[in-house]
């Protein structure tokens, strides 16, 4: 077992491998819960200039300015227009707060440790930035995500100013 599966199952014993998951195009991923602070439907939303168009923007939740990311267009996928099973995952992580829009959520699965497995290598020693390990459920298998890679160093910094300069405007107002 990896030693990022390792530290997975060493933290809250109450949240230990246990995973919200979601849909998005037809395939089913997983976050840790511990990240997960709430489910929400998609709110209305500031799009802001000059960032890759898988953050869409920012939002006001509650007096909370937050960056968006629809998780479709963050693993390349094809852009379909939200609809009432469409929502917005928020997490916490590295110290921010970001909102994934993904098609659905589906339910919280409790992973034992056997049922966690390192992501194989693809050809060439190419493996996936955004997936940490694989879920096993059954017959099917859910795309555990790695949420530190979610999002470079540069874009939180971008989002974060971002962020800073709307709370000078509305203080300003």
């Amino acid at each position: 077992m990896s030693k990022e599966i390792a530290e997975a199952f060493d933290q809250d014993d109450d949240q230990q491998g246990m995973y919200l998951t979601f849909e998005l195009a037809n395939e089913y991923y997983g976050l840790w819960i511990g990240y997960v602070t709430e489910i929400i439907g998609i709110l209305p939303f500031t799009e802001v200039p000059e960032l890759p168009p898988y953050v869409r923007g920012i939002f006001n939740l509650r007096g909370r300015i937050i960056p968006l990311m629809d998780m479709r267009l963050r693993f390349q996928k094809k852009f379909v227009e939200y609809d009432e099973r469409s929502c917005v995952i928020v997490i916490d992580v590295a110290e921010n707060t970001v909102g994934l829009i993904v098609d659905s959520v589906s339910e919280v699965i409790t992973f034992s440790e056997a049922d966690i497995i390192e992501q194989p290598m693809l050809s060439s020693g190419v493996s996936n930035q955004f997936i940490k390990s694989i879920g096993k459920v059954g017959n099917e298998v859910k795309l555990l995500l790695d949420c530190d890679k979610l999002l470079s160093n540069q874009e939180i910094e971008i989002l974060l100013n971002e962020r800073d300069e709307r709370l000078r405007d509305e203080m300003v107002l």
